[in-house]
């Protein structure tokens, strides 16, 4: 079992003049020492116009602060919110390779769709495509992170030229990939696609394994090395595969998108 730690950066009313600056600094000394006690991660959300609940619109400049004064504990994207409106592939490549290497290749990567309609809304996404604009975005992060050129793409959201994506990060063939879950459906998704499942804590560690059912998917250590299951982002277990592997676990396998992620 492997525990870690979750920001929301929730910041209730009344606010002070220099309330987020004492949030965000006395954060990173809670990671400071979370580090020293040897846990495992710490993961930072992505929200943005969320009073109160979410004051963490930029997690992956908080999460460069924490690489700076840690030497061990994992620092991973909880989610960055993946329609190219909210964050283009490029610039979530750039940052997560960026990253990647300040940190000595201790970044893991956690992607969603987004789901408040106050966020998709002032980003112009649909709520009817932001799946498949997810899917199509991750797996065009993970080429560009990967590929040596670039070869380009031509989507139904997204269009790139070939490239030579700078810098790359330290982890190979990109940093562990991490999905958002809200349901049973989307943990079996994740299974099937081989990410770690991210999930809050009213999806019990007991219901995803009692109504599971067999899927097919990644099989083999090699495939499968980031798949995994999340009760909640504090408490990670990982898959009989990767059991063993250690907290600078490289990836091995370049993610693609399943048909089934494009077509719903």
């Amino acid at each position: 079992m492997r525990f870690g730690l979750i920001y929301h950066h929730q910041l209730p009313r009344p606010w002070q003049q220099d309330s987020e600056e004492r949030l965000f600094n006395e954060a990173l000394e809670q990671i400071e020492l979370a580090d020293r006690l040897g846990l495992d991660y710490a993961w930072a959300t992505e929200h943005h116009f969320l009073e109160e609940y979410s004051h963490s619109g930029a997690p992956e400049v908080f999460l460069g602060a924490a690489a700076a004064r840690t030497r061990d504990i994992r620092l991973a994207h909880g989610i960055v919110q993946l329609p190219s409106a909210v964050n283009h592939p490029v610039r979530v490549a750039e940052r997560l390779a960026t990253l990647d290497l300040i940190s000595g290749g201790r970044v893991d990567f956690g992607s969603g769709a987004g789901s408040s309609q106050m966020e998709l809304a002032a980003f112009g996404v649909e709520r009817a495509t932001k799946k498949e604009e997810w899917a199509e975005s991750l797996e065009v992060v993970t080429r560009l992170l990967s590929e040596a050129p670039f070869t380009g793409h031509k989507g139904r959201f997204t269009e790139l030229p070939p490239r030579n994506l700078l810098p790359k990060p330290k982890q190979t063939p990109h940093p562990p990939l991490w999905m958002a879950c809200s349901a049973r459906t989307t943990i079996e998704d994740a299974a099937r696609a081989g990410l770690g499942a991210l999930s809050f804590s009213f999806v019990s560690p007991r219901r995803p394994r009692a109504g599971s059912t067999p899927t097919t998917g990644p099989s083999s250590p090699s495939s499968a090395c980031r798949s995994g299951a999340l009760s909640t982002p504090t408490s990670p277990s990982c898959c009989p595969s990767c059991a063993t592997r250690t907290r600078t676990r490289p990836s091995t396998a370049v993610w693609t998108a399943p048909t089934s992620f494009r077509t719903r």
